[in-house]
């Protein structure tokens, strides 16, 4: 019974990775976010790097994450690489919200056109303090 109850469960893993997986490829490819950053940050010559380092980055920390690595590396290259990964981030949540154009749709809704500067410094300054509270306050309770 418990090698039937592991199978299940690996089955259950897969599917769910699987399923999680595609919707995130679908994602990207449907709503073109990778060739638009590309473009927005004026680099469309390396769009191929931008997918292989995509790729590449799931891949690896889904390995380290499933097979519980470790790595012993210095507060600043942590700094470092938390801040290359919120620019990251930031440059794919920005190329989602320009392809879906939430910004102009919001501020015709809202009638404040004239203030689309004080909409993007209210959406950036959210994100940082909402992302602050996650990591200072609730990841410690």
């Amino acid at each position: 019974m418990s090698i039937l109850v592991h199978l299940l469960l690996i089955i259950l893993g897969l599917a769910g990775g699987i399923a999680v997986g595609t919707s995130l490829v679908a994602l990207i490819t449907v709503l073109d976010i990778l060739p638009r950053l590309s473009q927005l940050s004026r680099s469309s010559n390396v769009v191929h790097a931008f997918e292989v380092a995509l790729v590449a980055g799931s891949l690896l920390f889904t390995l380290a994450h499933f097979f519980e690595w470790t790595f012993r590396i210095t507060p600043v290259f942590v700094a470092l690489i938390g801040g290359l990964q919120g620019m990251f981030m930031g440059l794919l949540a920005a190329s989602l919200i320009e392809v879906l154009n939430v910004i102009p749709i919001i501020s015709k809704r809202l009638r404040i056109q004239h203030s689309l500067g004080i909409l993007l410094i209210a959406v950036v300054l959210g994100k940082i303090s909402g992302s602050l509270f996650d990591w200072l306050v609730y990841q410690k309770l």
